[in-house]
């Protein structure tokens, strides 16, 4: 297999592939010095050495396998996987994807950070093998689903060609993701319930939440669809009294009472949770409460109770007919020429009074049509975050993440209010559309997160790709609100490792959570290039949680089976079978259905 990139995604999925499934991996990423992301790649090529050991030690334990040069790691004894090639390349042209052998590989990742160097590769890779399974990098949602269809159609012309139009069948696949789709559900979910473990299929949203086990728990029992996961005991990087114990039978489900558990559940928005930004009627227009403020609605509605109570005190001082009062008192109001000269004295102060109040009128018409054409003028540009907000989400970063984040969050009903640094970032104009709250500023200087209303806020998300903006954005968030929940994307293990431990240490009682986006994606990624059909990824603890969807037809470890008889301890779980509400543990699996399993990397690799 052949993986070219330019950041951390590429080493994660080298690792994956090489480490869990053992398979051949040729890495392709440019030189140092043209490199478009010196900091991020040199990173990930620092750490990918000790990323492989841990990929390899969490897969095969201390079985010993001889990788890239075949030498132990450490004195532990565990060879360290490394690629069977690594090739530096500036461009991916032909004879770049030649020498790395793509005309004779099975699969080809295309995940460099630029769109239109992945399609040009992959046009060109799919003309050096049509029958390479070929997986792209894509931000953009409707291209990616445009490409997908020509190079599958590309693939499919050239097998028959090669089978002398005979028809034959061919493995050719072509799957786009994205790693801001595959990580942003993972990051939204926190600001949901506090975790981070979700799933999303046919628009269904599942999450898989913590909570203990009492010795009644057993398959489909209390508010979850099944037991996904048994924790360690202790902190979420492991190194508890257990070990973390994935897809558990119902026999050790009932033997763990009191343990802490992963139990998947379905996820709606919260009770009470209304949207940060006024939202549109169903005419298109803007709701009256967006046109003006509310201190200029008290004013006018102030103004219109003296209007009536000034008619009503000419009717009874006049006994004149009560329309005829009303009409007479809003000509003084608009000071049309009818004096009352020869009138009553109550007549002549009401007349007075009535002018006193056209005066008053004047500047407050003035300040609602400046506001309303403010408004108008404002609804295609960013909006401030309204006074007294509170319980809203603060999402730090607009780039790719922090766009697709603020997409999920919104179909929550989250409130958000984002802080973005650079005017001209992809995801202002998401943030427009969908009319959230945006503080510009760099978050490092004063008084922007207190811009956000960062002290009654529910939590923060910092997604920007620098770890120090993250990490320092957090740590001044904790002064303000040292309860506040916090999520960070940080790319090192280690790293993470240690700003949880230090920050929990710090403030025991808040949530505080890490989590790397190329960890998130990367199994994904090594499920597509492995012909499978990926949907997501749940974090347990350092351990990762795979959801896929497989077709029952001609499978031996599925069709004829029950639900219940399909479960593998340890492996993998049928969760649901798709195109149906719910699904019985006695039904049997037969040709034509397909179902959503719940498995571990090596437990998906067995029903490949």
């Amino acid at each position: 297999m052949v993986v070219c990139g330019d950041d951390g995604l590429a080493h994660r999925l080298a690792a994956e592939l090489r480490g869990v499934y053992g398979e051949q991996v040729t890495l392709v990423v440019p030189p140092n010095e043209r490199t478009a992301r010196p900091p991020v790649v040199g990173r990930a090529r620092a750490a990918s050495a000790a990323l492989f050991d841990r990929v390899v030690s969490a897969a095969v334990g201390t079985v010993g396998r001889t990788g890239g040069t075949g030498q132990p790691v450490g004195g532990s004894g565990v060879p360290r996987p490394e690629p069977e090639g690594v090739l530096e390349a500036a461009e991916l042209t032909e004879a770049v994807l030649a020498e790395a052998g793509v005309a004779r590989a099975a699969a080809l990742a295309l995940v460099h950070d630029d769109d239109e160097t992945n399609i040009r590769a992959a046009l060109t890779a799919r003309r050096l093998n049509p029958r390479l399974r070929l997986v792209l990098r894509l931000y953009n949602r409707r291209l990616g689903q445009h490409i997908e269809e020509l190079l599958d159609q590309a693939a499919a012309l050239a097998a028959g060609e090669e089978d002398g139009g005979r028809g034959g069948g061919t493995e050719a696949s072509t799957t786009v993701l994205s790693d801001a789709d595959t990580a942003a559900p993972a990051l939204a979910a926190t600001a949901v319930a506090g975790t981070s473990r979700v799933v999303q299929t046919e628009g269904l949203l599942l999450r898989a939440v913590e909570r203990p086990l009492t010795g009644d728990d057993g398959p489909g029992t209390g508010p979850g669809l099944c037991t996904l996961a048994l924790l360690s005991g202790g902190d979420p990087d492991g190194g508890g009294e257990h070990q973390p114990r994935l897809l558990p039978d119902d026999e050790e489900v009932r033997q763990a009472a009191g343990r802490q558990a992963v139990v998947l559940e379905h996820v709606s928005a919260p009770a009470g949770a209304e949207s940060a930004a006024p939202t549109l009627r169903m005419t298109g227009l803007l709701p009256l409460a967006s046109l003006f403020s509310r201190r200029l609605r008290w004013s006018l509605a102030g103004l219109v109770g003296c209007v009536v109570g000034l008619a009503v005190a000419l009717w009874l001082v006049t006994g004149i007919h009560p329309l005829r009062a009303f009409y007479v008192t809003l000509l003084d109001l608009f000071a049309i020429d009818d004096p009352a000269l020869r009138e009553p004295l109550g007549r002549q102060l009401l007349q007075l009074l009535s002018a006193l109040t056209g005066l008053l009128l004047l500047p407050l018409l003035l300040a609602a049509a400046l506001e309303a054409f403010g408004t108008f003028r404002t609804a295609s540009t960013l909006r401030r975050p309204p006074r007294g907000l509170s319980g809203h989400v603060v999402l730090l970063g607009l780039g790719k993440i922090g766009t697709r984040v603020l997409t999920r969050l919104r179909e929550l009903n989250i409130p958000v209010v984002c802080v973005e640094s650079d005017p001209e970032a992809r995801g202002l104009a998401t943030a427009r559309r969908l009319r959230v709250p945006v503080v510009l500023g760099d978050v490092t200087q004063e008084g922007v997160l207190e811009g956000a209303q960062i002290h009654r806020a529910r939590a923060l998300l910092a997604v920007t790709s620098s770890d120090t903006t993250n990490l320092e954005a957090v740590l001044y968030a904790r002064t303000v609100r040292p309860d506040l929940r916090v999520v960070l994307r940080l790319y090192d293990d280690d790293f993470a490792t240690a700003v949880y431990r230090t920050l929990r240490t710090a403030y025991p009682q808040a949530l505080t959570r890490s989590r790397s986006v190329t960890h998130l994606a990367a199994p994904a990624f090594a499920g597509a290039m492995l012909g499978r059909q990926v949907l997501g990824a749940v974090a347990v603890e350092r351990r990762v949680l795979l959801f896929a969807a497989i077709d029952v037809d001609g499978h031996p470890r599925l069709e004829g089976r029950t639900v219940r008889d399909a479960f593998q301890p340890g492996s993998w779980r049928v969760l649901a079978l798709l195109g149906r509400t719910a699904t019985p543990a006695g039904h049997v699996l037969a040709k034509g259905d397909r179902v959503v399993v719940a498995a571990t990397r090596r437990g998906l690799a067995e029903l490949r």
